[in-house]
């Protein structure tokens, strides 16, 4: 067989070379020192990239066609990632806050002053009185340290990370359901399905290169049902879209379990021998009939049935959610309500059939995993589970009892920040000013602090209010591991070294354990030490790496977990055979009645409001709005209104609209649009101040994961 060109000499051959920008680019063009194979710093793809070096700046980059996930393919943001390397705004040196502002200091003084911080704040007033937020775009062996800094070096019970922002209502419903936390199903899986229900997640702006892969479905004879307030770009070649109210996602999910049933579309077989609890699940979605559900939801009694049609007559499918359905004070519910679905029609643990959360962030999967979360610890061990608390000390090597216990949540830390219960914040990649709801109450809380550190690579919006900032470092000025959404764990390589006197973070986080007293807890040289510890520590537990190596990662592309010794080839396949990971190995359901919101439309407030992501941008904004071509695509946010409400407020599009909730308000342009529901608002998260949509959101949590509710309270638009 002939040799395929690749797609770099295709674009040689039919265009020619690219042209350089000298002002904008000056060393492209120049030959690379060397092109590094790693992954794009964004969500949880994780795609295959190579970066050109030269002269120890990133210069740009070339398809890597070899990583399966997304074979040399890039989204707008994966292509222009390596601009923000070279940006004016980035931290060179630690700084440190004096009379008039911030200072460039020394390493040993900024860890001096951090540490005395540290040390009169717990000494003052116990040792929980100071807390620690990580990331969930940082590295395995970063997460892990996290977790082990916060409970050894700081004894803290209150360490949490931004993932409390994301999957973590999908985690929690993970282990209730299948006794694990882990999407069911490779992305190779999602061509064979025949039908797929895509629930609360915009994968074509959020997630835009598994977008292939629902194609490639659809052009094997798939039916795609898209579940969401707004027709996102993926749901514009949907075969079937649910428009469902905000806020509403488990009377619908329920409706269609309902509807299932009276179908016979059901698989009795597979629920008797590998579930338990559907008979309360039946009786209690026997009152859900169609007619009832699209009075709750807003979707026709019609497009329910045909949904249930679709999804249950398909001899393969596979259901893929996001925060549409888990930002909710019920995102857990939501969560197994739709998984009931799955469960109900047996669709899972074979080709083509399955079920996957799609995690945000870079490590949404993996920075889950390794013991950065208040109520977990390293191999996805339970903090409060006795036997899992004495594997874990008697790994580091301290009494179990001067392992703390279950601290807060991540809103809970800023809320207790706010109530005067925590005096002392270290965070490292986590802008909680512009990600956590109601933000005018999370600026409010960060300046009554006594002290803030922040180790980061630019000054974010939150590092403003620091005390101390210590200059990080980028993904490709590290090295290590991230789990990607898939569950596939993967190699990231060192490209370059950061620039200035910044510092790598996992040697920051070493630095000051050691300073902290505890040296031989700390003593890593590299990466691969820590990841090594990571993998030890993991064996046996219910997330086990303890099979993996930096060099199996890189021959084998990456390997999914569990991946138990060093000749197991992994598992990208959960629960064939119907073997799930509860002691019975059965999948458990679980019903739940619908109910509201926590702050529904009313007569003052009438229209939903709700959030989310645009394609050019990521998160906090905090690398992208610094990248000029991605802030080209989306300069300012935009609140989508549909043209019915846009005539009765007398707005047209780009008209300047004042959306007004509870807790703040925001004047943005109009973008009158036919792709939202009529009673709804939407308004991407990304920027900050008074450009902020978390101005307006509502800081009310789920019960059981504690996530806020970003994607529904009440608001008004006026026009200015």
């Amino acid at each position: 067989m002939a040799t395929l060109p690749t797609t770099a000499e295709i674009l040689l051959k039919d265009f020619g070379p690219r042209p350089a920008y000298p002002a904008l680019d000056p060393l492209y063009g120049q030959t690379p020192d060397k092109l590094v194979k790693t992954h794009c710093c964004f969500c949880g793809v994780q795609c295959g990239i190579q970066l050109k070096v030269k002269n120890n700046q990133v210069i740009g980059f070339e398809p890597w066609e070899e990583f399966p996930v997304n074979k040399g393919k890039l989204c707008p943001k994966g292509i222009k990632r390596y601009v923000q390397n070279n940006h004016p705004d980035r931290l060179l040196h630690p700084l440190i806050r004096g009379e008039h502002g911030f200072v460039e200091t020394s390493w040993d003084k900024a860890y001096e002053r951090t540490t005395t911080a540290i040390q009169e704040i717990q000494s003052k007033y116990g040792k929980d009185a100071f807390a620690f937020l990580g990331g969930a775009s940082m590295t395995n062996e970063k997460a892990y340290l996290n977790g082990k800094f916060a409970r050894i070096a700081l004894g803290t019970a209150n360490i949490d990370y931004n993932g409390r922002l994301c999957m973590v209502s999908a985690g929690a419903a993970n282990k209730m359901a299948f006794g694990v936390d882990r999407a069911a199903n490779p992305w190779s899986d999602i061509p064979l399905a025949k039908a797929l229900i895509l629930a609360g997640t915009n994968i074509g702006e959020c997630f835009p290169i598994l977008t292939d892969y629902i194609w490639r479905a659809r052009d094997n004879g798939a039916k795609i049902i898209v579940i969401d307030p707004r027709i996102t770009p993926i749901g514009r070649t949907a075969d079937l879209i649910l428009p469902v109210k905000p806020g509403r996602d488990s009377a619908l999910a329920n409706g269609i379990l309902h509807a299932l049933i009276k179908e016979d579309l059901l698989d009795r077989d597979f629920i008797a021998r590998h579930t338990t609890g559907f008979d309360k699940v039946e009786e209690l979605v026997e009152n859900y009939t169609p007619e009832k559900v699209e009075e709750i939801s807003g979707v026709s009694r019609k497009s329910i049935y045909r949904a249930a049609e679709i999804w249950g007559e398909a001899p393969t499918a596979m259901l893929l959610h996001a925060r549409g359905i888990e930002h909710h004070t019920k995102g857990v519910e939501n969560v197994l309500s739709y998984i009931n679905i799955v469960l109900g029609t047996g669709k899972i643990g074979r080709p083509g059939c399955g079920y996957g959360t799609i995690t945000g962030q870079g490590n949404g999967q993996g920075g889950r995993e390794h013991g950065q979360r208040c109520n977990q610890l390293p191999g996805g061990r339970d903090i409060n589970h006795p036997g899992h608390r004495q594997e874990v000390s008697e790994y580091w090597g301290i009494p179990e009892a001067e392992l703390p216990g279950q601290g807060l949540t991540a809103c809970e830390i800023i809320d207790a920040i706010e109530a005067g219960k925590i005096k002392g914040l270290l965070s490292i990649s986590f802008n909680p000013l512009v990600s956590i709801p109601d933000s005018n109450r999370t600026k409010k809380a960060l300046d009554k602090l006594e002290f803030l550190g922040c180790i980061d690579f630019f000054l974010s919006e939150t590092a403003q209010h620091a005390d101390v900032v210590l200059a990080g470092s980028l993904q490709e000025e590290d090295e290590g591991t991230v789990t990607n959404g898939e569950g596939r764990c993967i190699r990231l390589k060192q490209s370059i070294t950061p620039p200035g006197n910044a510092k790598v973070d996992w040697q920051i986080i070493c630095d000051l354990g050691k300073r902290l007293g505890k040296e031989k807890y700390f003593d890593f040289k590299n990466p691969g030490e820590i990841f090594t510890e990571l993998t030890g520590i993991s064996a046996n537990a219910p997330v086990d790496y303890s099979g993996m190596s930096y060099e199996r990662l890189e021959k084998e592309m990456g390997l999914f977990w569990p991946c138990p010794s060093p000749n197991h080839p992994g598992t990208p396949r959960l629960f064939e055979g119907g073997k799930f990971f509860h002691p019975d190995q059965k999948a458990k359901f679980f019903g739940y009645e619908y109910r509201a919101p926590a702050e529904d439309v009313d007569a003052d407030y009438p229209l939903f409001f709700t959030t989310g992501r645009v394609v050019s941008q990521y998160l906090s904004g905090t690398q992208t709005r610094r990248i000029g071509e991605l802030v080209d695509q989306y300069p300012e946010p935009l609140c989508e209104i549909h043209p019915l409400m846009a005539a009765k407020l007398g707005v047209k599009d780009k008209m300047p609209v004042r959306v007004i909730t509870r807790r703040g308000e925001m004047v943005v342009p109009a973008q009158v649009v036919t792709t939202i529901r009529p009673d709804t608002v939407f308004v991407p998260y990304h920027w900050a101040g008074k450009k902020a949509a978390n101005q307006l959101t509502n800081r009310a949590l789920d019960p059981i994961s504690k996530i806020p509710e970003f994607k529904v309270c009440a608001c008004r638009v006026e026009k200015v």
